[in-house]
């Protein structure tokens, strides 16, 4: 078979560092649940324990805070209401379909800090015209995210707290205990609507404070027993 030719260089494997490992982990799809915090759910209007729902990120959205370094991302074009949404990111390590949440545990290879930036007056629109959220969540720099703790090393992260700051000063914090559709059940219902990929990354939902940060912000967030991220916006 002859070697193949593309017109242009194919991008880069987008990868984020591993904690403790010279190997890095190669991003597949990026998943996002929404509104999976009831105290959340409430400030943006809704109440209960709704059946989970999940939108998607591209690869390229990753902006990897290196161990010890701030990341830095841009404030993004055709807003002027950027928000931050502090999340635990699950990564993949075993694919697979239709898994049930007590084996779910076997598909992590790891876990990570990250963030869900979002242009909320972009995604407010679209929501009033019942269209996608893709330009209000799914834009370039949206998935800032630290380095994975493999699972073995990250101690009880469904029980761990979850908090955010901005210049310094609490916006979020609560509990990964709190999620409405904890990871394993999380797991399950995805792996029903797509078959899960080694490199999948699932951006677990975030608890409620979300709100407003501009250009000059500094934000520093983290799960207790992993890495802390730290982004700032230019």
């Amino acid at each position: 078979m002859p070697d193949i030719v593309y017109p242009f260089a194919p991008p880069a494997v987008v990868s984020v560092p591993v904690v403790g490992r010279t190997e890095r982990f190669p991003v597949h799809r990026i998943y996002c649940v929404g509104r999976n915090y009831e105290e959340h759910a409430k400030e943006m209007g809704f109440t209960g324990r709704e059946p989970p729902f999940f939108f998607l990120k591209p690869a390229d959205a990753i902006v990897v805070a290196e161990p010890g370094q701030a990341a830095t991302i841009p404030y993004p074009s055709l807003t002027s209401n950027l928000h931050h949404e502090i999340e635990l990111v699950v990564a993949i390590g075993t694919g697979g379909k239709n898994i049930k949440a007590p084996d779910a545990a076997k598909h992590i290879y790891g876990y990570a800090v990250g963030l869900d930036m979002t242009r909320r007056d972009l995604q407010n629109d679209m929501k009033k015209q019942g269209r996608p959220w893709c330009i209000g969540k799914a834009y370039d720099h949206s998935a800032p995210i630290g380095p994975i703790t493999p699972a073995a090393q990250a101690g009880d992260v469904n029980s761990a707290p979850i908090w955010l700051q901005v210049n310094g000063t609490d916006r979020q914090r609560s509990t990964v205990a709190k999620l409405i559709w904890n990871v394993a059940e999380t797991i399950e219902h995805l792996s029903a609507a797509w078959e899960l990929q080694p490199g999948d990354l699932i951006y677990t939902g975030t608890p409620e404070g979300v709100a407003a940060v501009v250009r000059g912000d500094t934000l520093h967030g983290g799960v207790d027993g992993l890495t802390p991220i730290l982004v700032k916006v230019a």
